[in-house]
């Protein structure tokens, strides 16, 4: 059995699974924007439809996650080795996770729905912020490595 590609496949999975986790969150919370951001009928459902599509997707998210994270670590002891750039890449994770925590904590949690739409773009830097973290972690894997 070929290790090394079967754990580079899992390795790419998981980092898809987490990207798109992220990237499916985006398009829920631009969907859900006129109804959270509007008048407040509606708010209480979408607010409740919100809190569960949070739920389910850290779920895959961190099961994504946790995959990438070990299935990496394992290509790295018997395979690639500890350069450089796998240290580089492992910051970049770490910073990835610590930036995008931070920012829930201090700016994703204390929004309550109805709220203005300039508070909802809050949700939208959240984004910014992990589509950067992530794209800088591709070009570290696919140009450095």
């Amino acid at each position: 059995m070929d290790w090394f590609s079967l754990l580079k496949f899992i390795h790419v999975t998981s980092f898809a699974a987490w990207f798109g986790t992220v990237f499916a969150s985006l398009f829920v919370l631009r969907t859900l924007q006129p109804e959270l951001t509007g008048p407040p009928e509606n708010t209480a459902l979408h607010q409740q439809l919100l809190k569960k599509f949070i739920q389910l997707e850290t779920k895959v998210a961190d099961a994504g996650f946790k995959t990438a994270v070990i299935s990496g670590l394992v290509l790295a002891f018997f395979f690639y080795g500890w350069s450089v750039w796998i240290f580089v890449k492992i910051g970049l994770v770490i910073l990835q996770v610590i930036f995008t925590m931070s920012y829930i904590i201090k700016a994703i949690q204390p929004l309550t729905y109805p709220c203005s739409t300039d508070k909802y773009r809050k949700w939208y830097k959240l984004f910014a912020i992990s589509f950067t973290m992530f794209a800088l972690i591709l070009l570290v894997t696919f140009f450095l490595l």
